[in-house]
């Protein structure tokens, strides 16, 4: 009889959970049986790895009863990232590798039937978790997710290309000499250094515009939600993917957060590491599809755009469902998925932005085109957003069509360079005062920072009364006009930075 363990783990949200994957060869009619709540891809490994051993030259116990249990077994277990592991554990057991050799390593990866390793998903979620064991473990993972992994300082983690690479490694000792690791067994350097300063799109690329050039800055400075309201060819788009790129750059905790979430969903690549996402879903994107689901749970968009951009373009075009699932995360930051027999907790800290025309046909108010739409047309579109949703948004901003005379006319807008000096410098304002950006402040957060002067707060008293305002909305024009006194490098919120937040969140008429 032969037993061996060789650790793993499985996904679950964005942890990564340790599993033992135990084998057990016993004399027995041959059997090839795999228990501890796996799903039916980890089931199938019983048929990769027996092939995976024979086409590589290797001994596959046909005469023995094979037991393989995956622990804990109330840990539920998916995808093909167990077949290394189950067949390190046959060879140890069967006396083909040296079973203590394997003790301070965890594997991942899944075979093909001639022996090669394939990536699998979550990489850097499983180099997050090794690096915070003590003492640290070592891992062997396959091309792409090693160097996955390898992004997180500190982590040690070798790259093998087919089993044979790692079966050469951890060759018990014995009379003849052990073959020595394939060349596709090399250790990755871990990740050190800056992150890089990613390049985008130039806000200069954007003519006239002012105003919502304006909105833009105000909401990179202060992390403000913000809804563009025009006919179609006003620019709506083109800003919205240029508002990354005013965004302060990552973190190195924030590259990994942002990171591991995309190597979750399996969309992560190296040349995105240390970039704000920008995420642009489909307006047929189902509320699943936005805020995360399936089972197991995977993350939405939402938490893919975590740290960076959400653009909704088509804003009313979106199902109600989905749009509504989006009122809690963007209030709380983060996304909870209940299911019957799991719960996963993914971030979703995202600066929205959403794009809509104001009527159906998209010409109400065009100088250029006449609108077609009827009102109970233009009522009925613009009633598919509900209030509870437009107020968790602080910025609504009209975008005009301009004339194609006056936009070749008009002189290039400034370069995203300099409006993002400026916007860091008011973020930084911002930090240093209270900890966190304008979005942030609530109850008495806010009061204490807000440095709100009597004249100021009476205007806003007033506009407020007369808009019909909540007492959510109100609270967020404060935050913006505190975003707008410190890009003015002000102490106080004035009169004016009051009036400019007030008409920055105009409702048009339906969106109420």
């Amino acid at each position: 009889m032969g037993l061996s363990l060789v650790r793993s783990r499985a996904l679950a949200g964005l942890a990564a959970e340790p599993v033992q994957v135990e084998v057990h060869l016993a004399p027995g009619l041959p059997q090839f049986t795999l228990v501890g709540l796996a799903e039916v891809e980890v089931k199938e490994a019983r048929e990769r790895v027996r092939a995976a051993l024979l086409t590589s030259g290797l001994a596959f116990p046909h005469d023995r009863r094979i037991t393989v249990n995956l622990a804990p077994a109330d840990l539920p277990k998916e995808s093909g990232r167990f077949d290394l592991p189950i067949a390190l554990g046959i060879l140890a057991a069967s006396g083909q590798l040296d079973a203590t050799a394997l003790e301070g390593w965890e594997f991942a990866g899944e075979l093909s039937l001639g022996g090669a390793l394939r990536p699998v998903r979550g990489g850097l979620a499983m180099g997050l978790a090794a690096t915070g064991c003590t003492p640290a473990v070592r891992l062997a993972l396959p091309a792409g997710s090693a160097e996955e992994a390898a992004l997180v300082p500190g982590a040690q983690v070798w790259r093998a290309a087919h089993l044979l690479d790692v079966v050469g490694r951890f060759q018990p000792a014995g009379p003849q000499p052990p073959l020595p690791p394939g060349p596709g067994w090399v250790r990755l350097a871990a990740a050190s250094g800056p992150l890089p300063d990613p390049a985008g799109p130039d806000l200069a690329d954007v003519r006239g515009q002012a105003g919502a050039r304006r909105a833009l800055e105000i909401a990179a400075a202060g992390h403000h939600g913000l809804l563009l309201v025009g006919p179609p060819g006003g620019g709506k788009s083109m800003l919205a993917h240029r508002l990354a790129g005013l965004l302060p750059p990552l973190d190195v905790a924030q590259a990994l957060e942002t990171a591991a979430v995309a190597s979750l969903a399996g969309c992560f690549g190296l040349d995105d590491w240390g970039k704000r996402p920008v995420r642009s879903p489909h307006h047929g994107a189902s509320a699943a599809a936005l805020v995360g689901g399936g089972s197991p749970p995977r993350p939405g968009e939402i938490s893919l755009a975590h740290h960076g951009v959400l653009f909704l373009d088509e804003l009313p075009e979106f199902p109600r469902p989905a749009l509504e699932a989006l009122r809690e995360p963007l209030e709380s930051g983060h996304i909870r998925i209940a299911r019957a027999g799991v719960r996963a907790s993914f971030p979703a800290e995202v600066l929205l932005v959403a794009a809509m025309n104001p009527c159906p046909c998209g010409w109400l108010g065009a100088a250029q085109h006449a609108c077609r739409c009827t009102p109970e047309q233009v009522a009925r579109y613009q009633g598919r957003l509900s209030g509870p949703l437009l107020d968790r948004i602080d910025l609504h901003v009209e975008v005009p069509a301009l004339p194609p005379a006056e936009l070749l006319q008009a002189p290039p807008g400034e370069p995203t360079a300099v409006v993002r000096v400026r916007c860091l410098a008011a973020r930084g304002r911002a930090l240093a005062r209270q900890g966190c950006a304008n979005q942030a402040l609530a109850g008495a957060a806010l009061e204490a920072h807000l440095a709100l002067e009597a004249a100021a707060g009476g205007f806003l008293q007033h506009a407020a009364g007369r808009l019909g305002w909540s007492a959510r909305a109100t609270t967020r024009v404060l935050r913006v006009a505190r975003t707008v006194a410190d890009l003015a490098g002000s102490a106080t919120v004035q009169v004016a930075h009051v009036a400019e937040a007030v008409q920055l969140r105009r409702v048009l008429p339906g969106l109420r």
